[in-house]
């Protein structure tokens, strides 16, 4: 079983940059697909990006934002830029035990408590 904690969320302006982290103990990242969710005021939560042997990312953020995963340090990032308002959300990460590699929320076993990011127009 794996223990992940989010951090690296806040406040930022329209146009600017976070990095989220997503630190796990308990067993190495390296065994899972690793993925960011994010839950919107009013919305299901949805999928975000996703790391495995590669990278995948939803339609709204390809291009702005990048996961990277470093298992040495087992953790997992996501470099958001150019933020926009409607990035405003609660933003979790996810371990996936099976490598399935999906978009899926169903097919993450663990998740972390979420890191809040609110983007101000």
């Amino acid at each position: 079983q794996v223990q992940l904690v989010e951090s690296g969320g806040g406040l930022v302006q329209a146009g600017g940059s976070l990095r989220l982290s997503c630190a796990a103990s308990g067993r190495s990242i390296s065994i899972y697909a690793m993925a960011w969710f994010r839950r919107s005021p009013g919305k299901e939560r949805e999928f975000v990006a996703g790391i495995s042997w590669r990278t995948y990312y939803a339609d709204s953020v390809k291009g702005r934002f990048t996961i990277s995963r470093d298992n040495a340090k087992n953790t997992v990032y996501l470099h958001m830029n150019s933020l926009k308002p409607e990035d405003t959300a609660i933003y979790y990460c996810a371990a996936d035990r099976n490598f399935s590699q999906g978009t899926d929320q169903a097919r993450y076993d663990y998740w972390g408590q979420g890191t809040q990011v609110t983007v101000s127009s």
